[in-house]
């Protein structure tokens, strides 16, 4: 098993995590208990939720997941787990958080009301790694970080981490707390993968220089590296099936920036890449996003068991330099020609 430090923090995690955001919406408590069993038993200590899920976010099912996983969190040692949470905040481009009425944002009042809530359903006394949603245009980012500070020194939280933030962003919110003296953010959540590998700008580079880690989410691009999108159709209960249905033309948008003509091109490149190996393309997206020095662990998701294996094979496959090789000349081709 492959264990990594996250950031300058002392959370040794593996180098997979799972994460538990379709728990409560596709996935029953059942599947959600079994999963996260299997996903323990082949060595995987690091789970990741937030008060948001499960996605989609809904107003009658927000907070089911974290009740989830802290119930099976008791089946376990709790000090063989490091647990990660998310506080929800204000409004993105493409949805309203269906939390505190709407009105959330990442103040002192709402960090505060929403860790105590997850300490709660999550049935812990502490949450060790606590997480930014995404950033929070208004409020000062030194409100927001003293706010994590006083968790950390309350022991409520150990180390703290933003998600779906910019290099602006996580350079700034860095020298905040180097001049402040707060607690720093040790992570960033970013969606990161063989059909997104934008990270691999300014951001992995202020990621590298600072040690911060990088905590990649969909790895397999929301199943487009699957290659169930290349069959002409969107597939029956899929996740781009519902945002392609939806009313909403931003989520519309949302679901044509993944599946589009060149991600199903690249992913068809990427499918007998990874048959020239003898692996499945979804254990080689994997193998690809927790590749990298500045990624400290891949969050992987699974509607069910079934799905589990694919990705857990990553485990056991590395990326060599011939193979990088071919990864890039199918992104410089496809995705982002530099011509």
């Amino acid at each position: 098993m492959d264990f990594r430090y996250i950031g300058k923090s002392g959370l040794r995690v593996s180098s997979i995590c799972m994460g538990t955001m379709t728990f409560g919406s596709t996935t029953s408590k059942d599947e959600a208990f079994k999963i996260m069993d299997k996903a323990y038993e082949r060595g995987i200590n690091f789970y990741d939720t937030a008060e948001l899920y499960p996605v989609p976010p809904k107003a009658n099912t927000a907070g089911i997941t974290e009740e989830w996983v802290g119930q099976w969190l008791k089946t376990k040692s709790r000090d063989s787990i490091i647990l990660a949470t998310k506080v929800a905040g204000a409004a993105s481009g493409w949805f309203v958080p269906p939390i505190r009425h709407g009105l959330t944002v990442i103040d002192s009042f709402h960090i505060k009301r929403a860790v105590e809530g997850s300490l709660k359903k999550l049935d812990t006394d502490y949450i060790d790694l606590y997480q930014m949603h995404w950033p929070d245009t208004i409020v000062p980012i030194e409100e927001s970080l003293k706010a994590f500070d006083e968790l950390v020194k309350e022991g409520k939280v150990r180390y703290i981490g933003t998600s779906n933030d910019t290099a602006y962003g996580l350079t700034k919110a860095n020298e905040v707390s180097k001049y402040n003296n707060l607690a720093r953010f040790e992570s960033i959540q970013n969606n990161f993968s063989l059909l997104n590998p934008r990270f691999h700008d300014e951001l992995a580079n202020v990621c590298e220089r600072e040690n911060i880690s990088l905590l990649p989410y969909s790895p397999i691009a929301g199943g487009v590296l699957s290659g169930k999108y290349n069959s002409g159709f969107y597939p029956e209960g899929a996740r781009f099936t519902s945002y392609i249905q939806n009313k909403s033309p931003r989520v519309q948008a949302m679901a044509n920036r993944f599946v589009n003509d060149k991600t199903k091109e690249a992913t068809n490149r990427y499918i007998q890449l990874a048959k020239e190996y003898g692996i499945s393309p979804v254990t080689l997206a994997v193998a690809y996003s927790k590749h990298f020095n500045f990624v400290a662990s891949t969050i992987i998701g699974a509607r069910e068991l079934s799905q589990l294996d694919e990705s857990l094979a990553a485990f056991d496959f590395k990326i060599d330099d011939e193979l990088m090789s071919k990864i890039k000349n199918i992104q410089e081709e496809i995705l982002y020609p530099m011509g």
